[in-house]
């Protein structure tokens, strides 16, 4: 999922594997093997390069971090601060996480 969107963001703005690339300071083959979910573990995009690839592409860091199995920085010292509250968040059916989402969103269009 993380390939097919950052291929996606760059055909957005206009840009070829080789001119990403270059902003980038990696090879097009890279960007290739990113876009392609070719990569090896040990050549998986880090979260400063991803931090990089979201400034370029105007994309959503978080967003991205995430489809990369990332856990963003403020997600992650929220999970540890409230454990309790994340399990049951993902406990719930997605119909459940709905509604509780559309609640917050109607809380916070009210406020």
């Amino acid at each position: 999922m993380f390939g097919k969107r950052v291929r996606e963001l760059r055909e957005q703005q206009g840009l070829t594997q080789r001119e990403l690339a270059r902003r980038l300071g990696v090879s097009t083959s890279y960007v290739n093997k990113v876009e392609n979910g070719k990569l090896h573990s040990g050549d998986y995009p880090s979260e400063k390069f991803i931090h990089k690839l979201a400034t370029e592409l105007n994309a959503d860091e978080q967003e991205l971090l995430l489809l990369a199995e990332k856990v963003p920085e403020g997600i992650r010292r929220r999970i540890q601060e409230r454990p309790e509250a994340f399990r049951e968040l993902a406990s719930l059916s997605d119909q459940q996480l709905d509604s509780v989402l559309r609640g917050i969103s109607r809380k916070r269009q009210r406020q």
